[in-house]
């Protein structure tokens, strides 16, 4: 089993940044892919961006490519996504989820992951 737990989410305005993290713990951290969702009200999952466990490989969802970063410490049993400029709707709950790498195909599927977090609220006002 695989605990997530979220942090670092709130009110914002547009244009400016925050950085969420998760710290996860229980089996060994450093070879699990990790990947960010979110899901705004009366809207489904949506992935936002996930990251191999050696850092290697990244990956983005097109509404956050350049602005929002997914990195990890393997040594903390963290990972981090930092999001700059961002925009009202950007606002959602982000859900930290993670799955053993050698199982993951498509690393942007809700279902490729079997552990989630309880997700942080993010809003960012206009």
């Amino acid at each position: 089993q695989v605990q997530l737990v979220e942090s670092g989410g709130g009110l914002v305005q547009a244009g400016g940044s925050l950085r969420l993290s998760c710290a996860a713990s229980g089996r060994t951290f450093s070879r699990y892919g990790m990947g960010w969702f979110r899901q705004a009200p009366g809207k489904e999952r949506e992935f936002v961006a996930a990251i191999k466990w050696s850092g290697s490989s990244r990956f983005y969802g097109d509404s956050v490519k350049d602005r929002f970063t997914i990195s990890r410490d393997n040594a903390k049993n963290t990972v981090y996504l930092q999001m700059n400029s961002l925009k009202p709707e950007d606002t959602a709950v982000y859900y930290c989820a993670a799955e053993n790498e050698f199982l993951m195909r498509r690393w942007s599927e809700i279902d490729e992951y079997d552990y989630w977090g309880q997700g942080t609220q993010v809003t960012v006002s206009s």
